[in-house]
């Protein structure tokens, strides 16, 4: 989700482009709703959102509250519909996908089947995430001026005449260029679905129903309980430069700032899964020589990040398992460039057009042996 404040600059370019922006694909799309929200409309007083500009979980948990959207989050999990009967149709078709293709063959050919997917996928309920972005427009004058006035006082330091000369038109020139624009900083707040044992059991025995045992009184017992939440585990912020649009930018302003608003997400994202280990995802090996998966700078991988390799499969109970089978690096000068989409043209900070290294198709990892694909990378500290 993204934060709507209209006072803000570039608000329409911002909200469009995330209203625009394809969904990660690492992750599973469980949109409940809309995709914003007004910040003014769940401040509790006129000044709250410039008071909290530092803090703004207060508001968040406020429209996550009075929008019930933890119900709502529960709700898609069990398929409910409108009469308010659940299924366990998306449970199961999401345990199935987070399984091996060798595993699920395994489970469907016992006698629990289809009930152990069904209870691999309910293992996925607490990973439930809830991203909420605020991104704004800062003007790089500020910053450029304080830049360059130290320029200035350095350059006056120096005792040849021409030299200093040069010093001063050159970190002139600087400050022309990197006044010009914005810098887009992005604060990302991640907030978990809470889904405990004991709220399981109290669900399936006071709320649950299915088609063939509609009860109005559970219907509303559902719409109206507060046993759900969503907890915030933190934020993180991210930054991208646009340092002004280049005499042979081909690009337009729109869409330079799309394209700094995008990597800046991209950025605290990446930022998010390295602060907060339970929203790390895995991510499966698509070759073994070398050993080889697609994800790349988009996540901010960096030569020596270490990730552990794991083997799932299913334990006696049909409860997924993870078996750590061993520890890879990145490997330096072998990151994949994932910035752009198939068919975009690359550009840089200013628009200009960038040339990237497409003969690497993945990221290369070194260390270990014995792996095969399909086997799961999840980044370790």
């Amino acid at each position: 989700m993204i934060i709507e404040d209209a006072k803000l600059p570039k608000i329409d370019v911002i909200l469009t482009t995330f209203y625009d922006a394809e969904f990660p694909d690492k992750y599973n799309n469980h949109t409940v709703g809309e995709k914003s929200f007004n910040l003014a409309q769940y401040a509790n007083s006129s000044s709250e959102s410039a008071e909290k500009e530092k803090d703004l979980s207060p508001i968040i948990n406020n429209y996550l509250e009075k929008n019930n959207i933890a119900n709502k989050i529960v709700a898609k999990w069990f398929n409910r519909s409108e009469e308010g009967a659940f299924d366990m149709n998306l449970i199961g078709d999401r345990g199935s996908y987070d399984a091996s293709a060798q595993d699920a063959a395994k489970a469907l050919s016992t006698e629990r089947g289809t009930s152990m997917l069904a209870d691999a996928g309910e293992e996925l309920i607490p990973n439930t995430f809830v991203v909420v972005n605020y991104s704004k427009f800062v003007s790089n004058e500020v910053a450029a001026k304080a830049a360059y006035d130290v320029s200035v006082e350095l350059a006056k330091n120096i005792s040849i005449e021409e030299l200093r000369k040069i010093a001063i038109e050159k970190a002139s020139k600087v400050y022309e260029k990197a006044r010009q624009g914005y810098s887009v900083w992005t604060t990302a707040y991640l907030y978990q679905l809470e889904w405990t044992d004991s709220m399981s059991a109290v669900f399936y025995q006071d709320l649950w129903m299915d088609a063939s045992t509609i009860d109005p009184a559970k219907k509303e017992a559902f719409d109206t309980t507060t046993l759900f939440k969503l907890k915030l585990l933190g934020f993180q912020k991210a930054s991208s430069l646009i340092s002004g649009l280049g005499e042979n930018a081909k690009e337009g302003s729109d869409m330079i700032i799309k394209n700094a608003t995008l990597k800046s997400i991209d950025a605290v994202y990446a930022k998010l899964q390295r602060k907060f280990e339970p929203f790390r995802t895995k991510t499966p090996l698509v070759s073994v020589n070398p050993i080889g998966a697609k994800i790349g700078l988009k996540e901010g991988l960096e030569a020596g990040d270490k990730f552990e390799v794991l083997e799932q499969s299913f334990d006696a109970e049909g409860r997924v398992t993870y078996k750590r089978k061993g520890v890879v690096k990145v490997e330096k000068g072998k990151i994949w460039n994932n910035m752009f989409n198939a068919g975009e043209t690359p550009v840089d900070e200013q628009g200009n057009p960038i040339e990237i290294d497409t003969t690497i198709e993945f990221t290369h990892f070194k260390g270990g042996k014995g792996y095969y694909p399909g086997m799961l990378l999840r980044q370790i500290d």
